[in-house]
């Protein structure tokens, strides 16, 4: 079978194994699907504003070789991976720093069945095990409509415009889809060109080769981290740069935050 065990959450396999002892320190799994690691850091800051927490670890990690049908060709764009951001509260200087404003939605009832977990593409298949399954079509249009709107949502919010971003680190579905949500977004500000060095991609346009495959909760993370290191061409933060954080998955779920570095 390739079923996992849930119980104890992975959070708490985390904790222990960091060896950290504090039972303040609480850990706890956010099954949200690609958006969990976005939806994760929405939470982190309702916990460091409430004054519940000082830091906050944040855990984006995802092995989905273990739940891809080898006889779905959808499955190619899959892969694993883990990524992990430390929050910590700190005294607000004059411009306001971190997590700015945020924004997510849930459009279950039309839309919940496009991400499921289904049984296996080959009828000789005897396992009993489910593969992860997915309208890639359906799923695709959902995406380009909807996540343009969550992520001005989020920047009116933030009393900003598309024009005062700096990057844009959209989830790592696939090239051909990130690219049109970000041309979608412009529009609905009136422009009709997206700038270059804006929106940093580690998945390439499906049908050729990727840098790295679609790792669902672990694709934002991974992406920051590269960014930050300096390790994807022509991308690069510094103090002050306004970013923003998206992503859409299983749910449907929709979210997004603007950061300020």
């Amino acid at each position: 079978s390739n079923r996992t065990d849930i119980l104890p959450s992975l959070a708490a396999k985390v904790k222990q194994q960091l060896g950290i002892l504090n039972p303040d320190c609480v850990a706890y799994d956010i099954i949200f699907g690609c958006p969990g690691w976005v939806q994760g850091s929405i939470q982190a800051d309702y916990y460091i504003k409430s004054g519940d927490a000082k830091r906050v670890m944040v855990i984006g990690a995802e092995t989905l070789s273990r739940i891809i049908d080898p006889h779905d060709r959808d499955s190619m764009i899959f892969s694993d991976g883990a990524g992990a951001v430390i929050y910590e509260a700190k005294e607000e200087d004059s411009e306001k720093k971190g997590i700015l404003a945020h924004k997510t939605e849930t459009h279950a009832v039309n839309y919940g069945n496009l991400l499921i977990m289904g049984k296996g593409s080959n009828p000789e298949e005897t396992s009993g095990n489910y593969y992860l399954k997915m309208n890639g079509r359906k799923l695709y249009e959902f995406a380009v409509v909807q996540v343009p709107q969550v992520i001005k949502k989020a920047l009116d919010k933030a009393e900003l415009s598309v024009e005062d971003v700096n990057i844009v680190f959209v989830h790592q579905a696939n090239g051909k889809m990130d690219t049109a949500i970000m041309k979608r977004l412009f529009k609905l500000y009136g422009k009709d060109t997206v700038p270059e060095n804006l929106v940093p991609m580690t998945i390439s346009w499906l049908g050729n080769s990727s840098v790295v495959g679609n790792s669902s909760v672990a694709t934002v993370p991974t992406l920051l981290d590269l960014v930050l290191k300096e390790q994807v061409k022509g991308y690069k933060v510094k103090l002050g740069d306004v970013a923003v954080f998206a992503s859409v998955g299983a749910g449907m779920h929709i979210n997004a935050f603007i950061y300020r570095f």
